[in-house]
């Protein structure tokens, strides 16, 4: 019989990789229509929804929908099923199907949008524009039998705690006499209940980014031998990892911005670019965001890009970037279709190791408003 994976298991997954805490403040992130409290056959990946993803979805008998661009981003004065994005939520909510979207945060994550840009065009040495937020992390300790010392640490290194540069799995364990005494009704792993009891354990600690935390001790809890476990989370004064905006990176070789706009209008398969600054200037370090990067020029010419990629830069925005001596390529907003691939690899991933048999598809319907001529 198929193993379905239930809806909020799905989004808790999609969240370990792109936590809502990395997104802008305001944007208009998660569950935007119906629920996730069922279990779902097939899923649709896309860049935005408009009525015709709706509509494919319903003909697709989708459960669930991963937008990138939210369905309601400014508040809705009505939801009418004949015009504007009511008719959309009206049919998905006809459908039974869920909408759920992930955003500036997927933009900000490891491996999201920013960085499938940055390798799709080829950039060596890529790393963050524009720092946005800094992970907190937790030493996080517990108390176990020797018994068991060695599944814990093995449980919670899979779920991700310890992991400290190029090296997974780090604990640090100290040896001492753990007392206890169980009451009536308590069931305990050793000992009887009334009688105070000695018992040889260890403490095990591990470092654990802040968006893990809960996934590592759920886990940890789950595995453990006691009734009741004994463990604290304490924050690291030492900010953990660093996320934010954009990437920068270099060329394998330099190019003419000419020839380079050649190059990234077909890598992107676009129909068209708009390019700004001197044809002839040779083109090395590279900065890439997708959508909206206007403000991003600053942050690019400060790094020492020769040229930022980015979308829908603005009229006086593109005057700046010339008077700073920094060459835009307007790739268009669209180019953050990008995701729709890479997050259908990592739905797949991380269903088949549910063992699950979800189906997970991406959306065919166009969804760029621009026809070039």
């Amino acid at each position: 019989m198929p193993k379905w994976i239930s809806g909020e298991r799905l989004i808790q997954r999609l969240e370990e990789w792109a936590p809502k805490k990395l997104a802008y403040d305001n944007d208009k992130i998660g569950l935007l229509v119906g629920s996730l409290h069922k279990q779902l056959k097939r899923v649709m990946v896309t860049l935005d929804i408009l009525e015709n993803v709706a509509d494919e979805a319903a003909r697709q008998n989708i459960d669930l929908i991963i937008a990138h661009h939210p369905l309601i981003f400014h508040p809705l004065k009505n939801v009418r099923s004949d015009e504007g994005q009511g008719k959309i939520v009206t049919k998905c909510i006809k459908h039974d199907i869920a909408v759920y979207a992930v955003h500036t945060n997927l933009d900000i994550a490891d491996g999201g949008v920013n960085d499938m840009l940055a390798e799709q065009l080829g950039l060596d040495q890529a790393e963050i524009l524009q720092p946005t937020y800094q992970e907190p992390i937790y030493q996080l300790s517990v108390y176990v039998p020797e018994s068991h010392a060695d599944l814990i640490r093995k449980v919670i290194g899979e779920a991700g705690a310890g992991k400290i540069g190029n090296y997974d799995y780090c604990s640090f364990s100290t040896s001492g006499e753990g007392a206890f005494l169980p009451r009536s009704g308590a069931d305990p792993y050793a000992g009887r209940t009334g009688r105070l009891e000695q018992t040889r354990e260890l403490r095990i600690e591990a470092l654990v980014p802040e968006h893990l935390l809960r996934t590592v001790i759920a886990k940890m809890v789950k595995a453990h031998p006691y009734e009741e476990v004994a463990y604290q989370a304490v924050p690291v004064k030492d900010a953990g990892k660093t996320y934010g905006l954009g990437r920068i990176g270099v060329l394998p070789e330099p190019l003419q911005f000419n020839e380079y706009c050649r190059i990234v209008k077909e890598t992107l398969g676009l129909d068209g670019l708009r390019a700004i600054g001197p044809e002839k200037k040779p083109v090395r370090t590279v900065a890439v965001s997708g959508g909206d990067g206007n403000s991003l020029i600053p942050y690019a010419k400060q790094r020492g890009a020769d040229v930022l990629i980015t979308g829908d830069i603005y009229y006086h925005t593109a005057h700046d970037a010339l008077l700073c001596g920094l060459n835009v390529i307007d790739a268009g907003h669209h180019i953050e279709a990008v995701m729709k691939p890479g997050v259908q690899k990592f739905l797949k991933q991380i269903i088949a190791q549910e063992g699950c048999d979800t189906e997970v598809v991406i959306s065919e319907s166009v969804t760029n408003p621009f026809r070039f001529y």
